[in-house]
């Protein structure tokens, strides 16, 4: 049962200078998700934001707060984004030895639990918690930086996915995040995901473009 499409702003492409101004605006814009991209410059190349920030912007929308850790170990650290206000925590399976522990901790500080796979990880590496989770994120880019290009291998991972979900009769978000635009939005939707990461494709152009924006990769 394929779930309503949601748009997830990547706040990571946002004016960090503006940050709570642009949540308020991506909000208002039309948004369903705010994704925030949390990586430390270990397991992903590249340093952005910690619990600290999530707490600060979180009085400035309503919305689900879907927090990706591209951190490692990540264990360490699911309690702080949790009580900094994340609705949903995504991990990597590489992220941790024992990623049923680190599920069932997100899932014992109440919130969502999620499992992100990068290009080069297999399906089979969410097969033993599917029945655990709330979400599966595909990385359609190498995580560490926003701006990058689609990897087109990736559609055939997420039609994979989508069958194995169904299969499962379980609920639980497709999110695809990388390269997601007005342009391949539709062709993501159709391989069978729910949920859209999107960054540049979000926040071109100023406040004012953002609805459109966010039309435009819902195919409105």
């Amino acid at each position: 049962m394929t779930l309503p499409v949601r748009i997830a702003p990547s706040i990571l492409s946002a004016d960090f200078a503006r940050l709570g101004e642009e949540v308020r605006a991506i909000s208002a814009a039309g948004a369903d998700w705010i994704h925030v991209d949390v990586m430390d410059g270990h397991f992903v190349p590249n340093i952005t934001i910690g619990p600290a920030v999530v707490k600060a912007l979180r009085p400035h929308s309503d919305l689900p707060f879907d927090v990706h850790l591209m951190i490692s170990p990540v264990d360490l650290y699911l309690e702080a984004f949790a009580e900094a206000g994340a609705d949903i925590l995504t991990v990597h399976p590489e992220s941790g030895p024992h990623l049923h522990r680190t599920i069932q901790r997100i899932k014992a500080l109440g919130k969502k639990a999620g499992v992100s796979l990068n290009p080069a990880s297999p399906v089979e590496l969410v097969a033993e918690v599917l029945g655990d989770i709330d979400l599966i994120l595909v990385m359609s880019v190498n995580p560490g930086f926003g701006g990058q290009s689609f990897i087109t291998s990736q559609l055939k991972k997420i039609e994979r996915l989508r069958r194995m979900i169904d299969d499962s009769g379980r609920q639980i978000h497709l999110e695809v995040d990388g390269g997601v635009d007005a342009g391949n939005a539709a062709t993501v939707i159709a391989a069978g995901a729910d949920v859209l990461v999107a960054g540049t494709a979000s926040f071109k152009g100023g406040a004012a473009q953002y609805a459109a924006n966010i039309a435009a990769l819902k195919g409105h």
